[in-house]
């Protein structure tokens, strides 16, 4: 087991991002859209993520006795190389448990982080390269 380095954020800047699809039926959009007309919101994607922070925000005390419980990490966790390296070179390796976003730096090697990363449980978004995502894709749940 080893430490948990590097930064910790739980404010994601604007352009930290994921791109989600849903679906939603004729009628359900139809309403989002008289909303917006009528001016309640600027555009559907307003209306979306309002209705999403005021899910978050009434199952907040769920949500972080959940993390306390299982011990994540919330907000931002980024993994450099010279982080991982600190890790390879103490003999220890990490288990990233993160709801938000990790990110593993863009110039960690797959055998670097091999060699550091036991598993990745990341409720939320992974932002790593494909070649380091590829190589521990039986190490994420």
């Amino acid at each position: 087991m080893a430490r948990e380095p590097v930064t910790q954020d739980s404010r994601v800047k604007v352009g930290d991002t994921e791109k989600i699809t849903i679906n939603l039926g004729p009628v359900d959009l139809g309403q989002i859209d008289l909303l917006v007309q009528e001016g309640f919101y600027s555009n559907r994607t307003d209306l979306i993520r309002t209705a999403i922070r005021n899910q978050l925000q009434l199952h907040g005390d769920v949500i972080r006795q959940t993390v306390a419980r299982k011990s994540l990490v919330l907000g931002l966790q980024h993994y450099s190389r010279a982080d991982l390296e600190a890790v390879r070179d103490a003999g220890q390796t990490l288990q990233i448990q993160v709801l938000g976003l990790a990110s593993i730096g863009a110039d960690v090697t797959p055998e670097l982080a091999l060699a550091t990363i036991d598993s990745v449980t990341v409720l939320g978004a992974l932002h790593a390269s494909p070649a380091v995502k590829a190589a521990l894709a039986g190490r994420i749940h």
